[in-house]
């Protein structure tokens, strides 16, 4: 038991940070779509492949199985629902208590 209280805090951490990986790319595409920020910047460019990257093959699944929504993507709001409900399990059947 002592193992799995020790490893809970470590995937719940993990989680969490894909959470914010989630919202930094869904604010990336706000700025990106809305030219506030520059696409031909070296820099920027970089961060979007880097969170293009980290989201896409997880987005991928999801957004073969919503219905097209015009041009309104669904799937960061659905990872994000499957993440908390995630980390919810994690928490009430591990047993340990934060």
């Amino acid at each position: 038991m002592a193992v799995v209280c020790s490893i809970v805090p470590v995937v719940l951490l993990a989680l969490q940070l894909y959470f914010y990986i989630i919202t930094a790319s869904a604010i990336f595409s706000w700025l990106y779509a809305f030219n506030v920020i520059n696409p031909r910047n070296q820099v920027v460019g970089m961060i979007g492949q880097a969170l293009y990257a980290l989201t896409e093959p997880v987005y991928r699944p999801i957004r073969s199985i919503l219905p097209a929504m015009g041009g309104l993507d669904l799937s960061p709001i659905v990872v994000i629902l499957i993440l908390i409900l995630i980390q919810n399990l994690i928490t009430n059947l591990s047993g340990c208590y934060y």
